[in-house]
């Protein structure tokens, strides 16, 4: 058996993990859209470094489009097979790639003009809305825990991974015995257990359960994002987000920006800023949601209460609705979010993406940074050398739509909100297995040094074969 690693090898996106089995069968695990790396994103999601019509299976551990948003483009290039999943990935990935076509399209607009100043020809869109519709009719949805047979040599179930609603990791079993010879029944090779982490989420996460443990596996391919970090402490995170809006709208009497990615950090804000509101903290402030993709996710996040934690469940005994209170507005027309920039008085406008390189959190940067009364709060993962990144970084003028933008606002970083378990939380995780008979880990969704670091912190638990592997590399399981 065979797996190649086509993405997210020592960067954090482009999820894409080719097993090849020894009876030939050729299973996906994710197909994401690289987005971190400027120009290169173009080329690297138009080539994915396999065949699509060669894929028999695909495996969808969520669905965040760094993991499912190259998905109508594989279905366009021949892939036909089934793609597994859970109920709620599916929900959110009908509004999520339907979301990611218009950005396809868009994006290719403005660039296309570019091409056509210097004499290039324009580009296709890596897929339109017809591919996301047909994609949609390839997933098959499954339960949480549920064993089920691919075919007669291949199963799976899935665990709770706790990252966002419906996320899950992947414990694959490929029985590769095969008889001895036609005259005996005894068997040779063995059942291979193969597990994959997706994205791990926290254990004290303000909405979801957290992460479930995982049947011993052979091999193990885990995501190590945070592999050199630890997060804040969460028990004080309302009051310091209290704090920061009262120094900001109160006292300074400007607006908080939040870049927050539409699915999850979006409704743990708010959740926050509803409790907040509840308990009569929380001055009559307006806070906006302006992110269409944002009130579509939080109606289907209403739909999945049974993914909820006991904290909230017990909550929503007093208050039925933990995503909506008096002076919170939801904003979907875009001639609204265009007025929100032209607004003086102080305000919250909590805006997608969170990595800042699309959507409308772009216009509200531009519009506002430039004015010191202002605060952006960065609440999530920014990859190395993007805007947030170069906000964090403290630079005096950040490029916004072509164009340098003074950055005179205050930038603050709250860690604790984020989604993705740090070292700690990650070896927590893991501690459910043996390590001696672990054969090989495979760390993926990193940069380097993260990895690196992580990889000591693994060491130091008794994993002994640790491999960091290369884009396109393969091994042999």
């Amino acid at each position: 058996m065979q797996i190649t690693f086509h993405g997210a090898a020592q960067t954090v996106t482009g999820s894409k993990h080719l097993i090849t089995t020894d009876r030939g069968k050729k299973i996906l695990l994710d197909c994401g859209l690289f987005q971190n790396k400027g120009g290169d994103n173009a080329e690297l999601n138009r080539h994915f470094g396999f065949d699509p019509m060669e894929v028999d299976y695909m495996i969808l551990s969520h669905a965040h489009i760094d993991h499912s948003g190259n998905i109508p483009h594989l279905v366009k290039q021949g892939f036909a097979g089934p793609i597994y999943c859970t109920e709620a990935t599916l929900d959110l990935c009908s509004i999520m790639l339907e979301d990611s076509a218009h950005i396809q399209e868009s994006d290719l607009n403005y660039l296309n003009k570019k091409r056509k100043r210097r004499g290039q020809k324009a580009l296709d869109p890596l897929y339109t809305l017809e591919d996301v519709q047909k994609a949609l009719k390839l997933f098959v949805t499954v339960p949480m825990n549920e064993k089920i047979a691919i075919d007669q040599h291949i199963r799976f179930h899935f665990t709770d991974a706790g990252h966002i609603l419906g996320s899950a990791a992947v414990n694959l079993e490929v029985d590769e015995r095969t008889q001895k010879s036609k005259q005996s029944d005894v068997l040779q090779g063995e059942v291979v257990k193969i597990f994959f982490s997706g994205d791990t989420g926290r254990f004290n996460d303000y909405i979801l359960k957290s992460p479930q443990p995982f049947p011993q596996a052979d091999y193990i391919i885990t995501e190590s994002t945070y592999g050199d970090r630890l997060h804040e402490d969460a028990e004080n995170t309302e009051l310091e987000l209290l704090q920061i809006v009262h120094q900001t709208c109160i006292i300074n009497k400007g607006k908080l920006i939040i870049p927050a990615f539409s699915l999850g950090r979006t409704q743990e804000i708010v959740y926050a800023l509803n409790r907040l509101f509840n308990k009569g903290q929380l001055e009559k402030v307006p806070v906006y949601v302006d992110s269409p993709l944002a009130i579509s996710a939080t109606s289907i996040m209403r739909k999945h209460k049974n993914s909820f934690n006991p904290e909230i469940v017990e909550y929503m005994k007093k208050d039925d609705d933990p995503f909506g209170f008096e002076s919170l507005h939801y904003i979907q027309d875009v001639e609204l979010s265009k007025e929100l920039n032209e607004k003086k008085e102080p305000c919250i406008i909590i805006s997608a993406s969170g990595m800042m390189e699309a959507g409308r959190i772009k216009h509200h940067l531009k519009n506002n940074i430039i004015d010191a009364k202002n605060t952006v709060l960065i609440v999530g993962f920014v990859p190395p050398g993007s805007l947030g990144d170069r906000m964090i970084q403290g630079e005096k003028e950040v490029r916004i739509f072509g164009k340098m933008v003074p950055l005179r606002a205050s930038v603050k970083v709250m860690g604790s909100y984020s989604a993705h378990a740090d070292y700690k939380e990650l070896m927590k995780y893991l501690a459910c297995q043996n390590p001696s008979q672990v054969k090989r880990m495979f760390l993926v969704h990193g940069e380097k040094d993260a990895q690196l670091t992580f990889k000591k912190h693994l060491h130091g638990m008794g994993f002994s074969d640790i491999v960091i592997p290369m884009m396109h590399e393969s091994f042999t399981l």
